[in-house]
């Protein structure tokens, strides 16, 4: 499905910021987690990331906050130029992208440049019972220099795709976004796994 806007300053001309969209950020460590396409856009990848962040990491999120058509909201990786995320991706070392994808399967996508992280979180998350999986289609790898999650000092990060399957596992519900407040074992299993391969 295409964009509905091409960028944030398209997005921004038509969208209110506090009715339509907010962000929220939260300065630490070299560690960058983003959701950029956070609250109702890809429901759970904003709590996601918050959790991977903890207080030690540095966190930025993109939510959109209608009450329906979210999806108008969504801005591909390669083309969210939001000026205060482009400052927090020159600070950091290295940047973990998490991002929600459509599928009805109970799978992570990990893709990106940082192969490294990309293997030990792979590991990580396959011994803590997760299905971890190499993209199987080209938008999901990640691999684009201009993706926003190879847009950290190193130039390479990790970019997890979880699947809405997978998601839907991680809260009483997916939407709405009271019921996301609600999350299960499989959730804080999830992230702290996350969080471990990346210490």
């Amino acid at each position: 499905m295409n964009d509905k806007y091409s960028d944030f300053h398209h997005l921004a001309e038509h969208e209110q910021e506090g009715r339509d969209w907010r962000i929220r950020e939260h300065h630490a460590g070299p560690v960058l987690i983003l959701a950029f396409h956070g609250g109702g856009i890809e429901p759970g990848t904003s709590e996601l990331a918050e959790a991977i962040a903890g207080n030690e990491h540095s966190l930025y999120l993109f939510e959109g906050l209608k009450a329906s058509g979210n999806r108008d909201l969504h801005i591909t990786s390669s083309c969210f130029d939001k000026p205060r995320c482009g400052a927090m991706l020159a600070d950091a070392e290295t940047v973990v992208a998490v991002h929600g994808e459509d599928s009805d399967e109970q799978v992570v996508f990990i893709g990106g440049l940082d192969n490294g992280l990309a293997a030990r979180v792979s590991a990580g998350l396959a011994a803590a019972g997760f299905v971890a999986s190499p993209p199987n289609r080209v938008h999901l790898e990640g691999r684009a220099q201009s993706n926003i999650c190879n847009g950290g000092r190193t130039g390479a990060g990790v970019q997890l795709e979880i699947a809405d399957g997978l998601r839907r596992t991680f809260f009483r519900a997916l939407t709405p976004s009271a019921e996301r407040q609600h999350v299960t074992d499989a959730f804080r299993r999830f992230a702290a796994a996350v969080r471990t391969a990346m210490a």
